[in-house]
C-alpha cells in the first residue's frame, strides 16, 4: 500500500500507479507499506530514483544503510516493533530524502508511524517539507522508544518488588514462583536489548543526517536534529543502566532459587540424620539373637520405642541449639 501525504490536503491512497503520469506537486511524504515489486517500479518511474528492496534494507554495513546517491539521501534504521507484546522485534525502515519529498519504505507497522500520522495535521503547512517531516518523524520514533523504555522500567520495578518484597514479608509463595519470574525477566531483557539496538541504529542515522548539506542550510531542522541526537544518547545511557538492573535481578533470582533448593536439601539431610539413631535402635532389636535380655523384659518393647523417640528428639534439639535449623 502506498499513501501520499500532501502539504495542504488529506492523505491520498495511491492504488493504481501504472496509470499515474506524475505525483501531486504538493505530495511531501510518500509512505510505502509492504510495497510489491510493481509498486516499487512505479515509484522509481515517478520519482526518478532507485528504491531499495527488502533484501537491500537488511544489509548491516553502514555504507549500505547511509549514503547519498544522485542528490537523494538514503537512510535505513532498525526500529522497535511489537513492543507491547511478549515478543518485541526490530524492523528495518528506509528513508529517502529528495529535494522536495520524503519517501519511507517499511514492511511493518511500528506504532511511532501511527502516532506521527495522527499528529501530522498539527505541523504548520509552511513546515511540511521533506526535511522537516523526516526530523519530526525521527523525533516521534525516539519519543515512542522512550515510552517503551519507561514502561519497561515500571514493569521491572514491579517484578523486583514481587521477587524481594514478598520474601521480606514472608508471604507464602508457590514452589515455582521464582521460576515463573525468570520468564518475565527474560522478556524485559529482550525488550531492553531491542531498544538498545534501535537506539544505536538511530544514533548512526542522526549523525549522518546532521552532516548533509541540506540539513546545514535548514537552521530549525538542524537544531531539532541536534536535540533528537541528545535524546538518543540520553536514552542509550539509561537503557544501559536498566540492562544492568535486569542483570542484577536475574542473578538475584537465580541466587534465591539456589538458596531455596539448598534449604530443601538441608531439611532432607537433617531428617536423615535425625532418623538415623531410631533406625540404629530398630535394627539392633530386629536382630534374631538367641540371647537378648531385653526380650524377656515385660516393658522391653515400650522401652525400645521410647528409646527410638528420645534418640530422634535429642539430635533435633541439638541442631536447633547450634542454629543449624
Amino acid at each position: 500500500m502506498i499513501t501520499a501525504y500532501c502539504s495542504d490536503s488529506k492523505p491520498l491512497e495511491l492504488s493504481d500507479l501504472s496509470a499515474v503520469a506524475r505525483l501531486p506537486d504538493n505530495a511531501v511524504w510518500i509512505d510505502m507499506v509492504e510495497p510489491t515489486r510493481e509498486e516499487e517500479a512505479n515509484i522509481e518511474r515517478l520519482l526518478g530514483l532507485e528504491v531499495p528492496t527488502r533484501e537491500d534494507m537488511k544489509d548491516i554495513e553502514p555504507s549500505s544503510r547511509l549514503y547519498i546517491e544522485d542528490g537523494s539521501v538514503y537512510l535505513t534504521a532498525s526500529l522497535l516493533w511489537k513492543a507491547d507484546t511478549n515478543l518485541p522485534m526490530l524492523t528495518d525502515v528506509a528513508f529517502i530524502l529528495t529535494e522536495q519529498r520524503l519517501v519511507t519504505i517499511r514492511y511493518a507497522q511500528p506504532k511511532s508511524f501511527a502516532l506521527f500520522i495522527a499528529a501530522l495535521q498539527r505541523i504548520p503547512q509552511e513546515r511540511r517539507t521533506g526535511m522537516a517531516l523526516l526530523v519530526k518523524l525521527l523525533e516521534t520514533i525516539v519519543d515512542r522508544t522512550a515510552e517503551v523504555l519507561e514502561q519497561t522500567v515500571a514493569g521491572i520495578d514491579i517484578l523486583s518488588v514481587h521477587v524481594f518484597g514478598d520474601r521480606l514479608k514472608k508471604i507464602r509463595r508457590p514452589s515455582n514462583f521464582l521460576e515463573e519470574k525468570l520468564k518475565g525477566i527474560a522478556g524485559y531483557h529482550r525488550t531492553i536489548s531491542k531498544v538498545r539496538d534501535s537506539l544505536s541504529s538511530l544514533s548512526r542515522l542522526l549523525t549522518f543526517l546532521h552532516t548533509i548539506p541540506a540539513m546545514q542550510q535548514d537552521t530549525e531542522a538542524k537544531e531539532l536534529c541536534r536535540n533528537v541526537s541528545r535524546d538518543v544518547q540520553s536514552l542509550s545511557e539509561h537503557a544501559s543502566f536498566v540492562a544492568g538492573n535486569i542483570t542484577f535481578l536475574l542473578d538475584a533470582s537465580l541466587g534465591l532459587i539456589n538458596i531455596e533448593q539448598n534449604a530443601i536439601i538441608k531439611i532432607f539431610s537433617i531428617a536423615s540424620v535425625v532418623f538415623l539413631p531410631p533406625t540404629l535402635v530398630a535394627s539392633v532389636y530386629g536382630m534374631n539373637f538367641e540371647r537378648m535380655p531385653e526380650l524377656h523384659f515385660a516393658y522391653g518393647y515400650p522401652a525400645s520405642l521410647m528409646l527410638m523417640v528420645v534418640s530422634a528428639i535429642v539430635p533435633f534439639f541439638f541442631f536447633r541449639w547450634k542454629g543449624w535449623l
